[in-house]
């Protein structure tokens, strides 16, 4: 069998993408043979070598998991958190535990998650390179003039630069509240409700609806399903090209 870089071996065993599973190995929690790994180009066998993390044996995944879950408010999209919050690992089964997120949601927002162990679909997914558009439900404090819209659609400056443009659609629009359809191909961190922010309003509520082809559909909230067979190739087409366009 061929050698693989240590990174994508470990992403491919579900550790996480590779970006995260590089932590791993520069926090030396990685033994290869018996021995720390410090080296990020290591090279590995799958048919021959012994990877561990924390002690236990890293074993590559012969199938993939594709699981679709709808996250409640309340709950962080981690494995552990240090201060005792529900997190979605506890929604999920057994054999997703070693699964990961493909896009986050903050504690206070709602709605689509792609959980899988497939690192290489999470860095398409996750990257702004993959232009894979994801659809969200925003309630707003209050309405919007047309030119705070342009702004959002052109893009604004937040934290971290200037956002790509959006798809801003208002749904419905109350002198209390605005509640609008955004598109956007990127995720940096609380982007949308920074994004309200720097136009004056603040968001009341957050729900993705979809990512990509993927949606919520009824799915209820704290519920998890299996990507059906036509979900899991339009992944998988995902991957082989590396884009969503």
């Amino acid at each position: 069998m061929k050698t693989v870089r240590l990174n994508r071996f470990l992403a491919g065993a579900g550790l996480g993408s590779r970006r995260g599973v590089e932590e791993l190995i520069r926090a030396g929690r990685i033994r290869l043979n018996g021995e720390a790994v410090s080296e990020l180009a290591t090279q590995v066998n799958p048919a021959r070598d012994v990877v561990e993390i924390d002690g236990k044996a890293v074993r590559p995944a012969l199938k993939k998991n594709y699981l679709l879950l709808n996250k409640p408010r309340g709950y962080v999209v981690t494995r552990r958190d240090e201060y005792g919050r529900k997190t979605i690992y506890q929604l999920l089964p057994d054999f997703a535990q070693t699964c990961v997120s493909a896009g986050r949601l903050d504690k206070d927002s709602e709605g689509l998650l792609l959980i899988t162990d497939d690192g290489d679909l999470v860095k398409v997914l996750t990257h702004p390179s993959g232009k894979v558009d994801k659809t969200y439900r925003v309630e707003a404090d209050l309405p919007l003039s047309r030119q705070q819209l342009d702004c959002l659609r052109q893009g604004v400056v937040i934290e971290g630069g200037k956002t790509l443009p959006a798809g801003v659609f208002v749904k419905s629009n109350r002198p209390g509240s605005v509640v609008l359809k955004m598109v956007i191909s990127e995720g940096k961190k609380r982007q949308l409700r920074l994004m309200l922010e720097a136009v004056g309003r603040k968001v009341l509520s957050l729900k993705r609806m979809q990512i990509g082809e993927l949606e919520l559909d009824r799915l209820p909230s704290g519920m998890w399903r299996l990507c059906t067979p036509e979900e899991v190739k339009y992944l998988l087409g995902l991957k082989r090209t590396g884009s969503g366009t």
